[in-house]
């Protein structure tokens, strides 16, 4: 079933490879179909998933290098379903918002898009240590085209190495990890390795060059510089897959790879941990108050939100992690709504500047509703996807320190701040005309955009029992690998 969803997307690639470029409504037609339908085969894997274990599903396997034990085999579990699914979500709303907005380049935008899905469909199969730093690595390739090339502003290029640049650093203390692990080891399939007992200072600085990586992808201080210009640098659909997708990876990588392999380093780095991800809910959400411009305000409030997963992760019972799960998914619906409204007011006025928005509630009614929304999402309102994420997460914290607790909810607050702040300037007050003096509400077209995201909000935060019950099963086996006394805790 993995290799039917690359199949197609690659199949699709390949097809708009052969339209010619003039032809620009039969690239964009093709391309939100591939992707459309990639998502609705994927809706299969979680029709046919079976909640009741934790083992991998779905399980594929080709030889690859069997002479050195490597070999390429898919599989999901409940961790990993849920991002692959938003994955083949996110991609096509992507496509979609991007019908009229990209009219450069359009062939390769197109290309770029699909080949990232099937980078990313392998990043959350793969169950292989070595192959999934391949494709963990190999995301950055078209994230770095697209923001170079289609960027929105003459920063994008410096925006684009920051980009490259951060994560690679840190990537490649990992990759040293990684050789280390196969020497020691012999193989890097991920089965093995968790039946592989490293001693203390092993798992210590193993769990330190993995460290690196992940969290430059979350990212956590201070290797958060390059996010905030990335995002304004990058275009809407650019924004949305980086605050929606690529910062998952770096909350997947902890729970597959770091927690399982070397749970003993991980108690022992929790307290550095808990002091990075606090100071990073509290500092990026004072600084998103005092930012100017729309995109940097989410962008920061992403690196918050995404530092309170950590905290969830890094508690180690089973309330916390579900919690951080679900958070992930919830930021990638909300963060990415977020996104793609402030690229409904770009394309229409190209810029992204508050201080020339106000009143528009006035002109744009429907576009103001959804925006309401979703502000209220971030605010993690009762009845949307986030207050069950971070209730959950903080629930989980409060069990191994609730001083944690505490600290990590004064986002919570601040994100109320930053949240209402921006919705009351942008939405109230009187309509500025000495800068924007024509208005139009969002299109059927937009609005086909953000329907499946709102459904996803409301529904995650109406009835998140049907996402827990799938989950459940492979974050119990998770807790029992990470602290077997603690089992069920």
């Amino acid at each position: 079933m993995i290799k039917l969803l690359v199949g197609i997307l690659l199949a699709g690639s390949f097809f708009i490879l052969f339209i010619p470029k003039h032809q620009l409504f039969l690239i964009r037609f093709v391309g939100n179909s591939v992707s459309f339908f990639t998502f609705y085969v994927s809706l299969f894997l979680w029709v046919l998933f079976d909640d009741s274990t934790p083992k991998l599903q779905f399980v594929e396997e080709i030889v690859w290098l069997s002479q050195s034990n490597i070999n390429f085999t898919l599989g999901i579990d409940g961790i990993s379903i849920f991002f692959l699914l938003l994955t083949t979500l996110l991609i096509p709303i992507c496509l979609l918002a991007s019908w009229s907005s990209v009219t450069i380049y359009v062939k390769e935008y197109f290309i770029a898009f699909l080949l990232m899905e099937v980078l990313l469909i392998l990043v959350f199969s793969v169950s292989d240590l070595l192959l999934f730093y391949i494709f963990f690595e190999s995301v950055l390739i078209p994230m770095y085209i697209i923001i170079g090339v289609w960027g929105s502003r003459e920063r994008k290029i410096r925006a684009a190495y920051m980009f490259f640049l951060y994560t690679l650093f840190g990537s490649v203390l990992m990759l040293l990890g990684i050789i280390y692990i196969y020497v020691q080891v012999g193989s890097t399939d991920y089965e093995t390795l968790l039946n592989y007992n490293f001693n203390s200072l092993e798992q210590r600085l193993l769990w330190l060059s993995f460290f690196a990586s992940f969290a430059s992808k979350v990212p956590m201080l201070p290797a958060h510089i390059w996010l905030p210009e990335a995002h304004v640098e990058a275009p809407t659909a650019g924004s949305v897959v980086l605050a929606g997708i690529l910062l998952k990876l770096g909350s997947y990588g902890f729970l597959r790879f770091s927690l399982p392999i070397f749970p003993e380093a991980s108690y022992f780095f929790t307290p550095l941990v808990y002091t990075l991800s606090i100071v990073g809910v509290i500092y990026t959400s004072l600084t998103a108050i005092r930012q100017t411009d729309l995109k940097r305000i989410i962008a920061y409030t992403s690196v918050a939100h995404m530092n309170l997963v950590v905290m969830g992760i890094f508690c180690f019972n089973t309330v916390g992690l579900e919690g951080a799960i679900v958070q992930s998914i919830s930021h990638g619906f909300v963060s990415s709504a977020l996104f793609l409204i402030i690229g409904v007011v770009y394309d229409r006025h190209h810029t992204r500047m508050v201080k020339y928005y106000s009143g528009l509630v006035h002109t744009m009614p429907l576009f103001v509703t959804i925006f309401l929304l979703f502000t209220m999402a971030n605010i993690a309102l009762p009845g949307t996807s986030s207050f069950v994420g971070e209730f959950l997460i903080l629930a989980g914290v409060f069990k191994a320190n609730t001083t944690g607790a505490f600290l990590g909810a004064t986002g919570m607050v601040f994100g109320g701040a930053y949240s209402l702040w921006l919705f009351n300037r942008i939405a109230y007050g009187n309509l500025k005309l000495q800068y924007i003096d024509h208005f139009s509400d969002i299109n059927k077209r937009e609005f086909f955009v953000f329907l499946p995201l709102i459904v996803g909000t409301l529904y995650l935060g109406l009835y998140p029992e049907v996402f827990l019950t799938s989950l459940h099963s492979s974050v119990v086996n998770l807790v029992e690998i990470i602290n077997p006394n603690d089992f069920g805790s």
